[in-house]
């Protein structure tokens, strides 16, 4: 059951952050900006709660966090929001330096870099000129989903191959499917706001 709760959770942070993105860069209507800080909020929230009871669920979110810090798209109030949330629901569920105990620097960065490769390539027109191969690769952020996907398949190795010896901690299965969730959520939201906010509501 509680697998089941945080895949819903990886879902609902990526369906709320993606949907509270557009509403604040692309609506037009009244009170977006507090609308867009409300949704991310939760998103935040999610987010949070998954950090506290996934422990690998930490290189997801902070690889994220991190790579839009890099690449300067924390652009709105909405993003602000989030982050306070994750703060202080993370700290309410007692989140401290002692979830670090285990943790992977190594892998914490080789996540960034794909993530960072993915922001830069995505929404650059350059790239998107070349070849409908790479807007498509851009605009859905493969290399980061290659990249845990790698690091989960690689797991199934682990009694063979002594990767912590790399400072290289595996991903599970199950974290990769939790990524999948949130980045399937992220862009259903696109579709939603696309197709039907923007056509009905907007």
């Amino acid at each position: 059951m509680e697998i089941l709760l945080i895949l819903i959770f990886y879902g609902l942070s990526g369906f709320l952050m993606k949907f509270s993105d557009d509403i604040f860069d692309e609506s037009n209507i009244h009170h977006k900006k507090l609308i867009s800080s409300i949704l991310a909020g939760f998103s935040g929230f999610f987010m949070a709660y998954l950090i506290t009871h996934d422990p690998q669920a930490m290189y997801i979110f902070f690889t994220i966090l991190i790579a839009t810090l890099l690449a300067l798209k924390i652009d709105g109030i909405h993003h602000i929001s989030s982050l306070i949330v994750f703060i202080i629901v993370s700290m309410f569920y007692g989140f401290n330096f002692t979830n670090f105990a285990n943790f992977s620097i190594m892998t914490l960065i080789i996540c960034i870099i794909s993530a960072y490769i993915d922001e830069w390539g995505n929404d650059n027109q350059k790239l998107y000129d070349k070849s409908n191969f790479l807007k498509f690769f851009f605009n859905h952020r493969f290399t980061m989903k290659i990249t845990i996907f790698v690091l989960a398949i690689l797991s199934l190795y682990q009694p063979t191959i002594d990767f912590f010896y790399f400072h290289i901690q595996l991903l599970s299965i199950a974290t990769f499917i939790g990524f999948l969730c949130y980045d399937l959520a992220y862009d259903f939201a696109a579709i939603v706001f696309n197709k039907f906010f923007n056509k009905y509501i907007n």
